[in-house]
Formats: C-alpha cells, sequence, structure tokens
C-alpha cells in the first residue's frame, strides 16, 4: 500500500486532540483512529505505534517553534532585543496552541525520552552560542549576574504560567474567552517591561 499524505496528515491531527485532551496514557490508538475515521490496523500502518505517533506529534508541535526561537538567538541583535523578541514569540504560540504548558507538566514526567531529546536540537542551542552571549553581556554590565536555571525559570513562569491559569482567573473575575485574550495582549506588555527592566537594569 502507498501511503497518503493527507490520510497521514488527518490522522497527525487526529492524535494531537486526542493526545492534548487525554494525555498519552489516558487514551488508546483505537480512539485516535475513531477521531480520524480509520480504524486501527490503518493508524497502525502509517505510525506502527501509539507510543511512535506520540513522538511525531509532539516534536512537530514544538519543533517549528523551537528551531524559530534559535533563528533569534543566531541573529546578529543585541540580547535586550532579542529577550523581548522571545518574549512575543513565545506569547504568539501559546495563543495559538494555550494546551502546550499543561500538556508538557503532565506528560513530561510520563515518556523515557524528554521533549528535549525528542527535538534534538542541542547542536542548533551550541550552534546560535546564546549562552556565551549572555555571559558576555553580564561580564560588560550590560545585563544583571544570573544564573542560566533562573533566567529560563524566569521567562517560563511569567509566558505559561497566564495559559495555565486561564480557568482559574477567568472563573474568578467572569471573564468571558474574547475578554481573557484581551487581557493577555496588555499582560505581555507588563511582563515584557518587566522582566526587560529586570534583566537589563541600565536600559
Amino acid at each position: 500500500m502507498v501511503k497518503d499524505h493527507t490520510t497521514e496528515a488527518k490522522i497527525k491531527d487526529a492524535a494531537r486532540n486526542i493526545f492534548i485532551s487525554k494525555g498519552f496514557n489516558g487514551c488508546t490508538s483505537r480512539e485516535i483512529a475513531k477521531e480520524a475515521g480509520m480504524n486501527v490496523a490503518l493508524v497502525n500502518y502509517y505510525f506502527k505505534s501509539k507510543g511512535h505517533l506520540f513522538d511525531i506529534v509532539v516534536s512537530s508541535v514544538m519543533k517549528e517553534f523551537t528551531l524559530s526561537m534559535i533563528d533569534i538567538f543566531k541573529s546578529n541583535i543585541p540580547l535586550i532585543n532579542k529577550t523581548r523578541i522571545f518574549i512575543d514569540k513565545e506569547y504568539e504560540f501559546l495563543s495559538k496552541h494555550p494546551e502546550i504548558p499543561n500538556f508538557i507538566i503532565t506528560e513530561l514526567g510520563k515518556k523515557d525520552k524528554s521533549f528535549f531529546e525528542l527535538l534534538d536540537i542541542n547542536n542548533e542551542i551550541k550552534e546560535a552560542k546564546i549562552f556565551e552571549q549572555i555571559e558576555e553581556s553580564q561580564k560588560i554590565g550590560e545585563m544583571r549576574k544570573i544564573d542560566i536555571v533562573s533566567i529560563m525559570l524566569l521567562m517560563m513562569s511569567n509566558c505559561h504560567f497566564p495559559f495555565i491559569a486561564k480557568p482559574m482567573v477567568q472563573m474568578i473575575n467572569s471573564l468571558k474567552d474574547d475578554e481573557y485574550e484581551k487581557q493577555l495582549v496588555i499582560h505581555k506588555q507588563y511582563v515584557t517591561e518587566m522582566i526587560i527592566g529586570y534583566l537589563f537594569p541600565t536600559k
């Protein structure tokens, strides 16, 4: 049987919807097949196993975003500009995929491979030399001296939490989806000003 790209795409879309809503362990290949309007044999023919399909779906969703970030890291612009663009891209990506932060938190400890192993981007990150740029920026006093782990936590907590906390914040403040989306646009500005102001206090 010759594999059809349309059928393959339908299976991927169906798997993404099921994995996001139920997690890896919470669904079966049969459910994915039903979502795609196909039988289990056809799903297995295209992707061998649920685990293999999971790896493909997760890496495809994350790799596009991650590689776009690496392109920013590689660019010949000041670190402060890269930081602004990074925050903007994070919010743009999470606005399109608001379920991703919760999905990662839920699934990260359940798989043998980490997401970074699935993405296989270590060499690209090294080639971008972003860590060296951060070290140099701190050395000349442009950037506050703060370790890489803390920088990552600072970025992730301020960019990801607004999407993780959406149901709670909406409920407490009686906000509709469109109202919350408008609030996120405002919040992104606050987050950008706060992070830039803290990391680059001389600017």
